[in-house]
């Protein structure tokens, strides 16, 4: 499981620097292999290739005329591609979602069950402090048992 937020950098070539309390959960469990994606151009989304197998394993038991199924591929195809860790522990960022999302400089590599999130570090604390934690979030959590 990865958790937490450990911010990072990506450097001027687009790699990102794996942070080493992620980089550990992936040498314990994982390959050196990922697909990285969004479904809004705005977060890139890092899933191990062990992970993202899963999902499309669940995609291919769906309806390939099922709308929101070509909703997803087309979004987490056209931001995605795959890619391998190097021996530094970097991975290449995706050019298009890199400068859509403006994933360059500081980043935030926030931890999110079975995928990384990245992001641009002021963009996300700026959406942090424009939508807060509130009551209907609460009532919810406590709906779901948590």
């Amino acid at each position: 499981m990865f958790r937490g937020n450990h911010p990072t950098r990506v450097d001027e070539k687009g790699r990102l620097k794996v942070p080493a309390e992620f980089k550990r959960v992936i040498d314990e469990k994982y390959g050196t292999q990922f697909y990285i994606t969004s479904t809004d151009g705005k977060v890139a989304e890092v899933y191990p290739f062990e992970e993202w197998e899963r999902i499309e394993q669940k995609l291919a038991g769906l309806s390939n005329y099922n709308p929101t199924k070509k909703k997803f591929l087309d979004r987490v195809n056209y931001w995605g591609q795959q890619v391998e860790m190097d021996g530094q522990g970097r991975l290449l960022m995706p050019q298009m979602l890199r400068e859509a999302a403006d994933i360059k400089g500081e980043v935030a590599v926030t931890g999110n069950l079975n995928r990384l999130l990245v992001r641009n570090l002021e963009a996300y604390r700026k959406e942090i402090a424009e939508q807060p934690f509130t009551p209907e979030d609460e009532k919810t959590l406590d709906e779901l048992g948590i």
